[in-house]
């Protein structure tokens, strides 16, 4: 069994607020903000990418596990806003934290639930003994068409999360499964700038369908109930879906507000899920049991039942919690956030 070894967070000081979005294209800003459940959203400057958030999300990961990052054997980024469309991200990363070139490297895509994949890949490799340890990251700098609904939630942020043998983990990942289907709930063409989707399509034909097979997956294979879970983290589109999803489960609000960041911070996409997660390790006490639910476009769900164990005491401080980028904010105005964004076109 392999469990998480080190983990990693980042999001952009950036923020601009869903009045503001709505202001410029004359919405109802309150209408939006309970609609959404989304107050501000995280931005990336000028200078930030996919890359460079997945590289300050690994330095942070390599902090708390303590090593360095020549032993990584493998190393994933999820995403669907890589900044090429050839060229991998991944090298980058490598490059940038200090990784050998002795290493499987990889850049994966599946909507929102790629970085999860990139765990799935990792565990496996470990379990398998081919490596040691594994770093799968989750991180994007999400665009939504000017005027479009998803202006208000798609965001940028990023974590990473080493994987390792269970005897140093911190957190003993004991089982994991996946639902995955055709479902084209949410599609972007090649050379097209933005995204397209199904509008109201994207629920319960997509989102609430897929978590709820994995969630109930793993439930059956692992013999648990929801109830024996301390946190719950379902992939957050929106401020409004996860919680729909909990209630279907009979989840406690309480178990589910730590992981939910999208009214803050917005979806982050490939990190939403995992953002989620690296925050509620920053509190979880050992032997709190959690449940993760990815959910990607397309459309698939990746669910984890994990453990905590007592090395989390140990590592959990060595590096900036979620919170700390989270609460590090600086606010922004529609027209920054397009040239920021590069919105605006030759």
């Amino acid at each position: 069994m392999s469990g998480i070894v080190g983990y990693g967070a980042y999001v952009p000081i950036y923020r601009i607020k869903s009045a503001d979005i709505a202001k410029v294209w004359g919405e109802d800003s309150d209408r939006i903000e309970k609609g959404l459940g989304i107050i501000e959203k995280a931005a990336g400057g000028v200078d930030e990418d996919t890359a460079t958030i997945a590289v300050e999300a690994a330095r942070n990961a390599l902090l708390r596990a303590g090593i360095v990052a020549t032993k990584l054997g493998a190393l994933y980024v999820g995403s669907e806003s890589h900044p090429y469309a050839v060229k991998p991200t991944g090298t980058v990363v490598a490059e940038a934290i200090g990784a050998t070139p002795n290493l499987t490297c990889a850049d994966l895509e599946f909507a929102c639930k790629a970085g999860t994949a990139g765990i799935q890949m990792a565990m496996g490799m470990v379990d398998s003994g081919m490596i040691q340890y594994g770093m799968a990251i989750g991180a994007d700098t999400a665009q939504g068409r000017p005027g479009d609904a998803l202006e208000y939630s798609a965001a940028s942020g990023g974590a990473a999360f080493i994987i390792g043998p269970n005897k140093e983990s911190a957190v003993l990942i004991e089982s994991t499964f996946s639902y995955t289907t055709d479902t084209p709930d949410f599609w972007r063409r090649q050379h097209a700038d933005y995204p397209s989707h199904g509008g109201r399509f994207t629920g319960k034909p997509a989102y609430f369908k897929h978590v709820s097979a994995a969630t109930k997956g793993l439930l059956e294979k692992t013999g648990t109930t929801i109830a024996d879970y301390d946190y719950v983290v379902f992939h957050q589109p929106n401020g409004r879906f996860p919680l729909e999803a909990g209630k279907q489960f009979g989840v406690p609000i309480e178990k589910m507000k730590t992981g939910l960041l999208t009214p803050l911070i917005g979806n982050t996409y490939s990190g939403a899920s995992m953002l989620g997660l690296s925050a509620v390790l920053d509190e979880a006490k050992p032997g709190k049991r959690i449940l993760v639910t990815s959910y990607g476009s397309g459309a698939g769900s990746d669910s984890f039942a994990m453990t905590v164990t007592d090395k989390i005491e140990d590592i959990r401080n060595r590096a900036p919690k979620t919170k700390d980028y989270i609460d590090k904010k600086k606010y922004i105005d529609y027209a920054t956030y397009i040239k920021f964004r590069k919105k605006i076109k030759d």
